[in-house]
């Protein structure tokens, strides 16, 4: 059977994932089938979901499991690790009887019990006795709402979690409220400040990225940036010198490192350092995300015959939350990079040769299986490839990312 999964990040107060929902399928096909929901829910969660390894999916982070009553009651759940698995209950899941006793019988289990989609009626308070979590839409309710909302359910132990928060502001009023978890894409939405400069250190980054993305590198030129950036120059040679990159010897110069790293891969791993420097001041997610997007579309292209276009798929992906990092509008944003006009017109939502391949990454991570199934038909890439391609791709992000260069040894 093939595993359709995705994962979107779960933030605290201070924007740090602390845990992931899964959202899954069977197959790209259910999307809208809702008479197959439950035979998906407990199939990925007896088989596929815990094959493909709950550790690969949140790299150690809780993981949020969408429950439909059936599931619950059958105890499906039960496979799932109660440490590291958050049971989520649909809003359509009735408080009966039998819904009780399932949700008494997880928590004397040890599970964490959380109520999607909440909106307040007074048949749900036995079950606000036992939720740990309560989860509310901040696209479904008003600022009036979600404050009546706050005050009724104060009267419960509950921590509240706000989900499609989309910007600062609402995330601001989120916090103000009360609010302890929050998801959606507040973190990816900048804010524009009118003639906002980009930091003196994030510039050094971006003029980087320009040089490292020509048609024809300059070696020299590339050297000579590197040199004026002192944390470049570290990174770069840490990164290097890692056992995870896998070179045999060290590297002990900037000029070697450029010339042993060769054309190719300088531009791909260079675009990565760079990366994790512009994102030194915000969400580590930020940078996890973009990473998962560029090696995504980079497979994904080479999958769908675009293979001689890998770099550039993988630098759109890259450079796809470009706008947040920097503070400034996307388009702004990549006008201080060198970049062909395929990668910046699909980042703009226009239309160009990789403009498919950037909406199927997007559409993926939201969950979105028939959008995302439709444009892969057309480039001829199956679905249980996109599956494998996603997991290879959220696998190898993690752990770039979570790789720590101040481990590694520089040389002098």
């Amino acid at each position: 059977m093939d595993v359709f999964v995705a994962r979107q990040p779960i933030f605290d107060c201070d924007q740090k994932v602390v845990a992931y929902e899964l959202l899954f399928r069977s197959g790209m096909e259910n999307y809208f089938n809702h008479d197959d929901a439950d035979e998906a829910s407990s199939r990925v969660i007896d088989g596929g979901l815990l094959g493909f390894g709950l550790d690969k999916l949140t790299a150690g982070k809780q993981a949020y499991f969408n429950l439909t009553k059936r599931v619950l009651v059958d105890e499906a759940y039960s496979l799932l690790p109660p440490e590291c698995a958050v049971i989520e209950l649909l809003e359509t899941v009735e408080p009966d009887e039998s819904v009780l006793a399932a949700c008494k019988s997880l928590k004397e289990q040890g599970f964490i019990l959380a109520l999607d989609d909440f909106v307040f009626d007074e048949k749900f308070e036995p079950l606000l006795k036992l939720a740990d979590i309560v989860k509310v839409d901040f696209r479904l309710t008003g600022p009036k709402e979600r404050r009546q909302l706050r005050k009724v359910l104060d009267q419960f132990d509950v921590r509240l979690l706000a989900e499609k928060v989309e910007t600062k502001k609402e995330f601001a009023e989120a916090k103000k409220l009360g609010f302890v978890y929050f998801q959606g894409y507040f973190f990816s939405k900048p804010e524009i400040v009118t003639n906002k400069e980009i930091p003196g250190f994030k510039l050094n980054y971006l003029r980087f990225v320009k040089e490292v993305n020509r048609p024809e590198l300059d070696f020299d030129s590339l050297e000579e940036i590197i040199q004026q950036e002192l944390s470049l120059s570290v990174k770069l040679l840490r990164y290097l010198n890692s056992a995870w990159f896998g070179w045999k010897y060290e590297v002990d110069s900037i000029k070697q490192a450029i010339r042993l790293l060769g054309e190719r891969q300088m531009k791909q791993w260079a675009s990565l350092v760079a990366l994790t420097g512009l994102g030194d001041d915000k969400p580590a997610e930020l940078v996890v995300l973009s990473l998962i997007r560029a090696k995504f579309c980079e497979q994904l292209g080479a999958t769908a015959g675009l293979k001689e276009r890998e770099l550039e798929l993988f630098l759109m992906g890259l450079l796809s939350l470009l706008d947040a990092l920097v503070d400034k509008p996307l388009e702004e944003a990549l006008a201080e990079v060198s970049i062909s006009d395929d990668i910046r017109m699909a980042l703009l939502g226009k239309e160009s040769a990789l403009s498919a391949i950037y909406s199927i990454a997007k559409a993926y991570e939201r969950g979105d299986w028939e959008f995302t199934a439709s444009l892969a038909g057309l480039l001829g890439v199956d679905d249980g490839t996109l599956a494998q391609l996603y997991g290879e791709s959220v696998e190898w992000a993690d752990s770039a990312f979570s790789y720590n260069p101040g481990q590694t040894k520089v040389a002098a």
